[in-house]
């Protein structure tokens, strides 16, 4: 218990406070609150002291708080970022040979055939008036024997005065030109002193259908040599004009990425087999280059060629090649308006003993159809007489002075040194160019160029008794 209560004489206040004998006895009494004494009026010098005192214990207790927050952020731990990664065995490409009957992925076709196709490189000398300059080109090609044939595209090699062949491996042989065929544009080279080289194995082409995977390995852009490239068919049997004016029919159309230096390489189908040649020497119908196309590649199916490959390889040229014995020339829209001429092939010379001249072909006549094909150029006439065979026959549509006949042709054969134009294009004649009057340069039957000078020379009197 309190035994006093109260303050003093000085102004202290006294208690006291008694601790129960019984520990667990709660007090009887709290102490009470002692009485707040009178408060005294603070002098101005107590209030800026006080006020000092204040700052400084807020601006410590500021620092000690910052401090604190300080080293709670910094003893933090810190966010971590997580790398994802996972380890796989290499995949193993088994190496095998097309079958036919199993289907080979794009590593599997790269695996086993890249040793089978070649980089080529050209160089050419020109003669242009006194000077001779030379230049280089490059392309592709594919293997197809042990002991060293090659097949590429004509174009690749025209006018070469040195061709070079690089395998995989890197080994570069000087190659041989076996034979070529603007016609068709492939050509056949040959490379000596090797044996074992792997070839590729040839395919169906008619086989083929629309939405079928390809692929092709080449040497894109002359530099980046073996690469490969795939894609599907577009579509089949296309009739497409070569830069030069030649008109290719029954071409494969593919996706698959052909550039310059792709020319002459192999297009696999799905089982791995070469089922045609890539060819970069294309245009759109005549309108732009294929640089400027997007998508769209060409290649010649290889049953158009294999006979011509193979007549190369056994004899130097190609046997059964259909001859005419004729010169032709593409008539012109000045004289389909002048004159009234049908489109067609008009013939500009006729050899004597020929197989025309049997048929009844004369100087001066229209060809406008052969069998059911219309005829409405001089390349499509040579394209389409390339159809067939020697001793094949074929009916001719004729237009011949106002009037429209049919006459029945059996075609020669051509021989391996025989020389013939227009209607029977040499691989180093160049296709004839449009001229200003909108006809095609060169010679017509009775000379000038199809504009004026034709009409004044031709000779009237054998068309109307004169």
């Amino acid at each position: 218990m309190n035994d006093q209560n109260g303050f003093d004489s000085n102004g202290v206040y006294h208690f006291s406070y008694s601790q129960p004998s019984d520990p667990w006895e709660q007090p009887q009494q709290v102490p009470p609150t002692p009485p707040q004494p009178p408060k005294k009026k603070k002098s101005g010098a107590g209030k800026a002291v006080a006020l000092v005192l204040c700052c400084a214990l807020a601006g410590g207790g500021a620092g000690v708080g910052g401090a604190a927050a300080y080293s709670a952020l910094t003893s933090s731990p810190k966010p971590e970022t997580t790398i994802y990664r996972n380890e796989v065995d290499p995949t193993a490409v088994k190496v095998r040979q097309a079958d036919g009957l199993t289907p080979m992925s794009l590593s599997e076709i790269s695996a086993a055939y890249t040793d089978s196709c070649v980089c080529i490189s050209v160089t050419a000398v020109t003669q242009q008036g006194w000077y001779q300059y030379e230049s280089s080109g490059a392309g592709s090609g594919f293997i197809i024997s042990e002991d060293g044939y090659i097949v590429t595209n004509y174009h690749v090699i025209d006018g070469a005065s040195s061709i070079k062949v690089t395998l995989n491996n890197g080994d570069t042989y000087d190659a041989k030109l076996v034979g070529g065929e603007e016609l068709n544009d492939v050509a056949v080279l040959k490379i000596d002193g090797v044996s074992g080289l792997k070839p590729v194995v040839l395919g169906d082409s008619d086989d083929l259908v629309v939405g079928e995977q390809v692929c092709t390995i080449g040497n894109a852009l002359g530099t980046l040599s073996f690469s490969q490239t795939s894609g599907h068919v577009s579509s089949t049997g296309r009739s497409i004009t070569m830069s030069d004016g030649t008109v290719m029919t029954n071409m494969i159309q593919t996706d698959c990425t052909i550039n310059s230096g792709n020319s002459g390489g192999p297009l696999f189908d799905s089982y791995g087999r070469v089922v045609g040649i890539t060819s970069a020497k294309l245009s759109n119908n005549g309108q732009s280059s294929q640089a400027s196309i997007e998508g769209i590649g060409f290649a010649i199916p290889i049953n158009d060629i294999v006979g011509i490959v193979t007549d190369f390889m056994e004899y130097g040229y190609v046997t059964g090649r259909p001859y005419m014995g004729i010169t032709v020339e593409t008539v012109g829209e000045t004289d389909q308006r002048r004159f009234g001429f049908p489109q067609g092939a008009v013939v500009t010379s006729v050899e004597e003993g020929s197989c025309a001249q049997k048929a009844g072909l004369r100087q001066g006549d229209v060809i406008v159809k052969m069998d059911d094909t219309d005829i409405t150029d001089m390349n499509q006439m040579v394209s389409v007489k390339n159809r067939y065979k020697a001793g094949q026959t074929a009916q001719l549509t004729v237009y011949r002075m106002g009037e429209t006949l049919t006459l029945s042709i059996t075609f020669d054969e051509q021989e391996n040194n025989t020389q013939e134009t227009g209607g029977q294009v040499l691989p180093q004649d160049p296709a004839p160019q449009p001229t200003s009057s909108g006809n095609y340069g060169g010679q017509y039957p009775y000379g000038g160029d199809g504009g004026d000078e034709f009409f004044n020379s031709f000779p009237w009197s054998r068309f109307f008794g004169w």
